[in-house]
This record gives structure tokens, C-alpha cells and sequence, in this order.
């Protein structure tokens, strides 16, 4: 019996969270695109420049420096790119957009 009561502890404090961790580490890998900001197992940054049939990614890490790496090596991905037709605005991006009301205006330093 505490053999067996040994075995489920593990299995809910070590084997069930490694198995979700590895899961999204692999759903992260899978959903990497063209435009991704990324950080390597060596800790290398870059974006991903085009993405390979045969597990491979072409990274570029400076202007017109490009490196292929394994897309096994790849961390985390550091940010996406805004898909088409978003305009560059603070809406956009997530930032808060602060109004001016009357008040404001009359009384703020130039």
C-alpha cells in the first residue's frame, strides 16, 4: 500500500506537469511562423525568416545574417507578428490609449 501511495504522489507532483510542460513546449514548436521572435537553447535571439519542410528554421540573428537551426533548439518565442491590415496604433499593440479631456488641456504644461 505505500508503495503504491508513493507512486500516485509522484505521478501528480513530477510525471503528470513534465508531460503538460512538454506539450506545450511541442504546440509552441508546431506554431512557429515566418515573423516570430525567438530565443534559442544557446541563447541566441532572432526571428524566423522562413520555415523549413524538414525541421528547420532559417533565423535571421542580425541584418542579412542568417543562420538555419533545428527547430527543436528553439526555447521561447518572444513575440508574434501583428497580422495583416493592423495599423501600428496603440489599440493595436495592446497599449493604453490615454484621452485628454477639458480639464487637461486647459491646464497641462507644454
Amino acid at each position: 500500500m505505500p508503495i503504491i501511495l508513493i507512486f500516485v504522489v509522484f505521478y501528480f507532483l513530477l510525471i503528470r506537469p513534465q508531460q503538460k510542460k512538454m506539450r506545450d513546449h511541442r504546440e509552441m514548436l508546431g506554431a512557429l511562423r515566418r515573423g516570430d521572435k525567438i530565443v534559442t537553447g544557446g541563447g541566441i535571439v532572432g526571428q524566423v525568416v522562413k520555415v523549413g519542410e524538414d525541421d528547420q528554421l532559417t533565423v535571421e540573428i542580425a541584418d542579412e545574417v542568417r543562420v538555419k537551426i533545428v527547430r527543436s533548439t528553439v526555447t521561447t518565442v518572444l513575440s508574434k507578428p501583428q497580422p495583416a491590415g493592423k495599423e501600428d496604433t496603440p489599440e493595436a499593440a495592446g497599449g493604453a490609449v490615454q484621452r485628454k479631456g477639458l480639464m487637461d488641456k486647459l491646464f497641462s504644461r507644454k
